[in-house]
């Protein structure tokens, strides 16, 4: 008996943590030789920094006394100082020349991330956008992309630089006195202890920043997507305590995040300030005791304020490195999430003009859920050019087998093909250019009345819109609007009546020309002026072509030269629309009631 396997604790997030590693890396991949470049630039700017407490050294135990000697020797004071500017030059230099180099490579990596999201988004199916809300992915592409941008931006390089001083320094140190290193390192167990602290809270903290603002947004976009529904309802005053919850959720997890920073920063300042004065006690005795160099503490100090310094700068910067590495992860999970309908690794092509359109589904098995079936097992063949409408109550399939065919699905058992090739051995181009689904919602995108109806085929020119306009009878009422076809709809085509969206949506389907026309529920929302005025569209944009109807207004279906009634995902009657009303059965009751409703 086999056993499903279960995750021990943890494995996720380390799962994650490794995916969002790797998509940095194909990220940085095409940039290589150029961040080898920066990194040569960052060498650069670190060793001139390097060099300038070295140099103080010198100056002050070689120089001066030459300065001040009997034969006042000018030379290595000079010198000294000469290099010193020669230093400080080439850190100017390498800090710009990074900063530069560094920035193209972060925009790019960028640029090349959010395409990929979006480009991901697109392709994942149905199955996954019916679960993840458009506020979430707004989120992905404007909150988490910022934390990275932000780190990009400069944070990365300032964090950088930090890391390799602190390790340069601690070289450089016990190179210039052992001892005085030796006392040094007696707070190195207090920094580890302090920074392994923060690690831990502050990783924990902007995961849970990047998760309420995540809410935030998702709250703030449905409530703005469904604002007619909202006001509709008078729900404006829950809404906004929701929101008011969530955004308080957003700003304890941001103080939660900023008083992890608000000890760690004084603390590393504490622990420097400390150390500074014991070196300072220790190094001015044995300086007194002839056994130190006073330029060499000089330059211990230096080097040890360059030492605490960064460290600083890294829990500063480390807030923003948190929170960028949050949102990759979160980034990496939706770039991980493979489609429901996959595209095929050796598409089948399809005449490359038109498809035929003959529909066929055997045995098809499906359910949203795989322990309840919809569809418990279907056959059905669709001739070529035949109009097709499927009825029945609620709930019955009709819906289900239009997003099959369409392939916003596949099914769990059997096989969807059109002219004898399975679906899912259809190239994405080839789906899409044969099937097109006109639904109730009838989307307008924000652009031109030209732009979406070339919507289907960007190709197309205005002439051709015009003339796929005219076939379907959308072109009245656009040549009587201010700008014709080059006039400009708001959100969703809210200045457009449902009617007139409609046949929008009709002229963009006739004008792609697909093989097979699904029409779900298309007429629905209409009056019934414009579904008269969509009737005449519907003959005109479903001749010479296959065509799938689902409607619950018969006036539609009785344009279909079958239907099919469904009842729990089977077929219980199928025949001419007349045929059934003579045969005095289920859809012989449809017709009446329906007949009834008409008054």
């Amino acid at each position: 008996m086999s056993r499903r396997r279960v995750d021990p604790p943890g494995s996720a997030l380390v799962r994650l943590r490794t995916a969002s590693r790797r998509l940095l890396w194909s990220l940085l991949r095409p940039h290589r030789r150029a961040l080898l470049l920066a990194v040569m630039l960052l060498l650069a700017q670190n060793l001139a920094g390097m060099a300038g407490p070295y140099l103080i050294k010198i100056g002050i135990d070689q120089g001066i006394p030459a300065l001040t000697g009997s034969g006042r020797d000018a030379t290595v004071l000079a010198v000294t100082a000469g290099l010193f500017a020669l230093a400080s030059a080439i850190e100017y230099a390498g800090k710009r020349g990074f900063m530069l180099l560094y920035g193209r490579i972060g925009q790019s990596a960028l640029l090349d991330l959010r395409q990929r999201v979006f480009d991901h988004f697109q392709r994942l199916s149905m199955s996954f956008h019916e679960r993840y809300t458009s506020g979430r992915m707004v989120s992905r592409l404007t909150s988490d992309m910022d934390s990275i941008a932000e780190l990009t931006d400069g944070g990365l390089n300032e964090l950088v630089v930090a890391a390799l001083s602190v390790v340069s320094v601690a070289g450089v140190l016990l190179w210039l006195d052992p001892p005085l290193a030796a006392v040094t390192m007696l707070s190195f167990p207090f920094l580890l202890v302090l920074s392994r602290w923060f690690q831990l809270a502050s990783a924990r903290a902007y995961r849970r920043t990047r998760e309420t603002v995540a809410r935030l947004i998702v709250h703030f976009v449905e409530s703005l997507d469904g604002i007619r529904a909202v006001q509709a309802f008078r729900r404006e005053g829950r809404n906004e305590q929701i929101f008011e919850g969530a955004n308080e959720d957003y700003r304890r997890a941001n103080l939660t995040a900023l008083r992890s920073i608000a000890i760690l920063s004084p603390g590393i300042m504490l622990i420097g300030n400390v150390t500074l004065a014991v070196v300072l006690t220790y190094g001015g005795y044995r300086v007194l005791h002839g056994q130190l160099e006073i330029g060499v503490l000089t330059a211990f100090l230096l080097y040890l304020r360059r030492f605490f310094d960064p460290m600083q700068q890294l829990s500063q910067f480390y807030n923003s490195l948190q929170s960028a590495t949050a949102a990759l992860e979160k980034l990496a999970d939706v770039l991980g999430r493979r489609p429901g309908v996959p595209e095929p690794p050796r598409p089948v092509a399809l005449p490359r003009h038109r498809a035929r359109g003959q529909l066929r589904l055997d045995n098809v098995q499906f359910g949203y859920r795989a322990d309840q079936l919809i569809l418990p097992a279907l056959d059905l063949v669709v001739p070529a050019g035949q109009t097709l409408a499927l009825v029945g109550t609620t709930g019955g399939g009709k819906t289900t087998i239009a997003r099959l065919i369409a392939r916003f699905y596949d099914p769990l058992d059997g096989a969807v093909s059109i002219d004898g090739v399975d679906l899912r051995h259809l190239s994405e181009r080839d789906l899409r250019r044969s099937i097109v689904m006109v639904t109730q919602e009838n989307y307008l995108f924000a652009g031109t009345i030209a732009d979406n109806i070339r919507f289907g085929r960007p190709s197309a020119s205005l002439d051709e819109i015009a003339q796929a306009a005219k076939a379907i009878g959308a072109a009245t009422f656009i040549d009587a609007l201010p700008d014709a076809y080059r006039t400009r709809v708001h959100r969703r085509g809210g200045r457009l009546s449902a009617g007139q969206r409609q046949l929008v949506a009709f002229a963009r389907a006739f004008l792609a020309d697909p093989a097979v026309l699904i029409l779900d529920e298309a007429t629905s929302s209409l009056d019934i002026p414009s579904e008269r005025l969509v009737q005449r569209a519907l003959r005109t944009i479903m001749s010479d072509r296959t065509a799938v109807v689902i409607a619950h207004r018969l006036s539609t279906v009785e344009i279909a030269d079958r239907v099919l009634v469904l009842d729990r995902g089977r077929i219980v009657e199928d025949g001419r629309p007349t045929d059934l009303v003579a045969a005095g059965g289920r859809y012989a009751d449809l017709h009446r009631q329906w007949l009834n409703s008409l008054g």
